[in-house]
């Protein structure tokens, strides 16, 4: 028995690659029904029979690995993992990803791909007729920010409102849960230097799905201000995989927006402190912060699963 999936709510397309594809509705209700695939897994134990999904990734994992394994054995499905994490096995490198695409349309029902840059997902949904799922890229991480929004509706119920900070690189999972949080209807504000702010392409778009859902997306640098009142704060490697030349740089500029807590005391009481991990102990977190009693990390990577499990429901029914 499963659910009835989201997909007649889906905008446009049959796959995940930034975090955009669905509108205001089609998102709550695949966080709803994460919620349903989380309080009563054994109606969807079966959901996924006969299915065989393709896992490729060209960076390392640890939580996206796991939760999107287990979560499709859990599901009746099967996996195949394509190790793309050393330079001589890139995609695109032995064939093309246009080639790797066609090929796995007519063996798999699904592919989900952590990769460097967001183009390949992109040329692997347009030569594929099955669903391409984000598992991580250069510019969004969606399946991340469905699970951070989903943990927050979990500890405080309604979103619409909703104050949250996300203090740091403005990089890939800030731009998905910018995505978010305007067809969420929650109010988001964002501060990095500026020379890290998130790209003006999702600022624009977020901004004008929050004038339709009366969310507010606000960019600033000062992470004080940021923070003040805050219901959550939010935070991520200053330095994402791909960036590490820049390490010692980044280290220096981001200093300032180090989650700590002082920082934590200027929001709101009963506020919650998040992350994607994995995380960096003493640099954009301490370990007061992280290991403390506000911290929903590991929250949120429980959470991961069922959210992807709700994802492939979604798309694969």
């Amino acid at each position: 028995m499963t659910a009835t999936p989201v997909a007649t709510q889906i905008l446009m397309t049959n796959d995940l690659l930034t975090g955009a594809e669905w509108n205001a509705a089609a998102t709550r209700d695949l966080l709803q029904l994460a919620g349903d695939a989380k309080a009563h897994p054994a109606r969807y134990d079966s959901a996924l029979r006969g299915k065989s999904i393709c896992l490729i990734f060209e960076k390392p994992s640890l939580r996206t690995r796991v939760t999107f394994d287990v979560g499709i054995q859990s599901m009746g499905g099967s996996v195949v993992f394509l190790d793309h994490t050393q330079a001589s096995a890139s995609l695109g490198k032995r064939e093309s990803i246009a080639d790797v695409a066609r090929n796995l349309d007519r063996w798999v029902h699904g592919i989900v791909a952590r990769v460097y840059s967001q183009r390949v997902l992109e040329e692997m949904a347009a030569n594929a007729g099955i669903p391409v799922i984000n598992a991580l890229s250069d510019r969004f991480h969606p399946c991340q920010a469905l699970a951070d929004f989903f943990t927050l509706g979990e500890k405080f119920g309604a979103l619409r409102g909703f104050k949250l900070t996300y203090v740091g690189d403005g990089n890939n999972v800030c731009h998905s849960l910018m995505y978010l949080a305007a067809r969420l209807g929650v109010h988001m504000r964002v501060a990095t230097p500026a020379e890290y702010a998130p790209d003006p392409e999702v600022v624009a778009d977020s901004k004008r799905v929050a004038r339709e859902t009366k969310a507010k997306i606000e960019l600033l640098n000062d992470p004080r201000e940021a923070v003040n009142g805050a219901m959550a704060v939010y935070t991520d490697s200053w330095t994402s995989m791909g960036f590490e030349a820049e390490e010692a740089v980044r280290s220096q500029v981001f200093q300032p927006y180090q989650v700590n807590p002082e920082l934590m005391s200027l929001a709101a009481p009963g506020a919650v402190f998040m992350h994607c991990l994995p995380a960096h102990r003493g640099l954009e977190v301490t370990p007061e912060v992280l290991d403390g009693p506000q911290s929903v990390a590991l929250d949120q990577a429980e959470n991961r699963m069922y959210v992807q499990k709700a994802v492939l429901l979604t798309l694969l029914s």
